[in-house]
């Protein structure tokens, strides 16, 4: 009986997934002329509590909401949990572009 590595069958199933992942957020990037989070602003606590569009615009966490809402910031979805209204990177398969990870201004 022939022997598998699992895991590394695993790994190159995620590596190719999040290469496909890329390309795809690349070739449908901007199509609608809507703005992409660039970078985020974090309180004390490590939430997020504002963000930075590509176009310079700086927006406190409810008008994200809004503005995400409306369709006008690409690449994130609002869900509701907890009670609230929540911001999230699109599950992509790219960790560099969840909002957590972006850098902070």
């Amino acid at each position: 009986m022939e022997s598998k590595n699992y895991e590394e069958i695993y790994e190159q199933y995620k590596k190719n997934g999040e290469q496909n992942a890329k390309n795809e957020k690349n070739l449908l990037s901007n199509t609608y002329g809507q703005e992409e989070i660039i970078a985020v602003r974090k309180n004390e606590d490590g939430d997020i509590i504002a963000i930075k569009t590509n176009r310079g615009r700086e927006l406190d966490y409810i008008s994200a909401l809004e503005e995400a809402k409306a369709g006008n910031i690409a690449h994130v979805d609002v869900f509701h949990k907890y009670g609230r209204d929540i911001l999230r990177s699109e599950p992509d398969g790219i960790k560099e572009n969840n909002l957590d990870q972006l850098p902070t201004f």
